[in-house]
């Protein structure tokens, strides 16, 4: 698959609540990271990470919304394994059917027909309001930050 096709299967693939076949998108050592997480960036390094972190995150927001990948704008590069994709996931609250928009740009690097590497650039603040999850995301802000341990 061309890097476009393989992200294509991804974003339809977390709309479509596709969990089980997602990691297989992925190559076994990866690098996927979410810089713009108000909750860290906590690399994900491997298919099995990502196995863990679909089926962890996946159930928790598609209980709360739907949506579908919209606007899709894919960006070739100079290098033929990379593509920018912009996109915005359009969906609605189950509980209230209130509309939401959420951003995102995605550059991938893919090889093979895999995943090798991704930074995924989405509005969180965008799909944590829609989850009805601020309350908890300014709770996690007021904890006090840890130390990191000493060497």
């Amino acid at each position: 698959m061309t890097p476009e096709e393989v992200f294509l299967k991804l974003v339809h693939g977390v709309a479509d609540r596709d969990f089980a076949v997602l990691p297989g998108l992925y190559a076994e050592q990866t690098d996927v990271r979410h810089p713009m997480n108000p909750y860290g960036d906590h690399p994900l390094l491997s298919r099995a990470a990502l196995e863990e972190h679909f089926g962890v995150t996946g159930p928790r927001v598609t209980e709360v919304v739907s949506f579908q990948p919209v606007n899709i704008r894919v960006h070739q590069t100079a290098d033929p394994e990379v593509i920018v994709a912009e996109f915005e996931y359009a969906g609605t609250v189950l509980a209230s059917g209130e509309p939401f928009t959420v951003p995102a740009i995605f550059v991938l690097r893919v090889r093979d027909g895999l995943i090798v590497e991704s930074r995924d650039y989405i509005d969180h603040l965008a799909m944590i309001r829609a989850r009805g999850q601020v309350e908890e995301l300014v709770s996690h802000l007021r904890e006090p930050a840890t130390a990191p341990a000493a060497s």
